[in-house]
């Protein structure tokens, strides 16, 4: 199975596949890693997505980071793309089935399951809390739009970026779209430790930057507080994840409920690897696939 990203060798899925391969009965125990920089090029990422395709030997992939630049450099690549795919203009993974290439964005699908494991029911119409998305990529408009169309959604959404063009990308889906809620798209070139401060209570703050991880700093500075009560998610669990250690010294004091990225990975190679291999999984499966990759964590 292949693996897009920028250091897929460092990726606890290394160890985790092949003891899920075990588990579901998988035809193989191997990933096979394509390592790209942030904002390659766009015949890098044709030839990434040409070489994975005439590969016999890799029945599909997952896409992380690279999923709005695959998309947009390598989607006449593909045979079909899902409504998802077409919706947000990513490509989180792709498959071959019945000689077709087709690709996914699975991102709303694995957001949504790793949120409502820790957003409390009815948190943001009790609260009146908002949601603070930074970052505009794939993960973040995966965010945004899964939390819009939720039935306890925040009462307003701000999405940062420092790229206008993906705040005007997002800003053209919600209106194709037609979504509800009303979504502040807001450019920034640094810390946005003021538009934390004005947040109110109960408020929903993720870090989908990639800063931390694929790139160094944090979208936020060390002397950040937060106002109370707030839901802080860094959607990363590996890296200086310099956001999630600064939510994480402010906790007590500010009353926080801070979360790592870590059952969003789990989720999010989970769905993947269930439909390269056309595996169905029941809710035993997911216990027995979470327990492992803990272990092996």
């Amino acid at each position: 199975m292949g693996f897009v990203g920028v250091s897929t060798g460092e990726s606890s899925i290394r160890r985790i596949f092949p003891v899920w391969a075990e588990i579901l009965g998988l035809p193989t125990r191997e990933l096979t890693g394509f390592d790209l920089p942030v904002g390659a090029a766009r015949d890098d990422y044709r030839d990434v997505i040409t070489r994975i395709a005439a590969d016999p030997e890799i029945p599909g992939a997952l896409i992380t980071t690279h999923k709005i630049g695959v998309y947009q450099s390598a989607r006449d690549l593909f045979d079909e793309l899902d409504p998802d795919a077409t919706r947000f203009g990513e490509i989180s993974s792709l498959s071959k089935k019945d000689g077709k290439l087709t690709g996914h964005a699975f991102d709303p699908v694995t957001a949504g399951l790793a949120m409502e494991e820790f957003i409390p029911p009815g948190h943001f119409g009790s609260t009146g809390g908002e949601l603070l998305c930074l970052g505009a990529g794939g993960a973040g408009t995966a965010i945004v739009w899964y939390l819009a169309h939720r039935a306890d959604m925040p009462r307003r959404i701000f999405c940062t970026d420092r790229s206008n063009h993906k705040l005007a990308a997002l800003r053209a889906m919600l209106r194709r779209e037609r979504v509800r809620v009303h979504v502040d798209t807001v450019p920034v070139t640094g810390p946005v430790d003021g538009l934390i401060e004005l947040l109110p209570p109960g408020s929903m703050i993720v870090n989908a930057t990639g800063m931390g991880k694929d790139t160094p700093g944090s979208p936020i500075s060390a002397g950040c507080e937060f106002p109370p009560g707030c839901l802080i998610w860094e959607i990363n669990y590996r890296g200086s994840l310099g956001f999630l250690a600064t939510a994480r010294a402010r906790a007590a004091a500010d009353e926080l409920t801070v979360v790592d990225g870590w059952r969003y990975f789990v989720h999010g190679w989970a769905q993947v690897i269930a439909d390269v291999f056309d595996v169905k999984l029941t809710g035993e499966q997911m216990r027995r696939l979470s327990d492992a990759a803990v272990a092996v964590r």
